[in-house]
């Protein structure tokens, strides 16, 4: 009874280290293959491909400062390869130069149409105090870009930090596999 046991024991250890190292690949492999794993809420989890397609709405970017630092301190972001050491955000475009966006309490509208999950919070889910983008309408400039994500409304994006240049961008992406 006892072999049997450490037995069931050993494999159940192997096929746990199995996983773990099957993990640790398919993490490593995704850059190579140019792939993106999405643990955030903010868009489903899953897989997210690299992209040629300058038309494809969802980025890959660095936030800059003082957003950049915000969100590290409060645990928004992993870390990851951005230059401050943390994991760059993926997030939808939803306006591009020429569009008009709106920022209220309502949340982000583009182009007259309010997007779902965009009103701005006044507090984060541990009780921290969340300043907004200023309200008003603006008109989206050449080079830039606004981002929000109407998938989940706690999402740290443009309503906080407003418009992101398009310098900034380090890749397009596509979902690939995702839940």
């Amino acid at each position: 009874m006892t072999v049997g046991l450490s037995d069931r024991l050993r494999k159940i250890r192997r096929a746990i280290l199995v996983a773990i190292g099957l993990a640790i690949a398919v993490f490593q492999l995704s850059s190579v293959f140019g792939l993106r794993i999405n643990t955030s809420p903010s868009l489903p989890m899953g897989l997210y491909i690299i992209t040629a397609d300058a038309g494809a709405d969802l980025v890959e970017f660095c936030p800059v400062e003082p957003f950049a630092t915000l969100s590290i301190v409060r645990g928004y972001r992993d870390p990851g390869t951005c230059s401050d050491g943390a994991a760059p955000l993926l997030k939808p475009v939803i306006a591009s130069a020429g569009d008009v966006v709106e920022v209220s309490a309502r949340g982000i509208s583009v182009n007259g149409e309010l997007l779902l999950n965009t009103a701005p919070l006044t507090r984060d889910t541990k009780g921290r105090h969340l300043e907004a983008w200023p309200s008003g309408r603006y008109a989206v400039d050449p080079g830039t870009i606004w981002v929000a994500s109407s998938y989940h409304p706690r999402s740290f994006d443009s309503r906080y930090f407003g418009p992101v240049s398009t310098a900034a961008i380090r890749c397009r992406l596509k979902p690939f596999l995702t839940l």
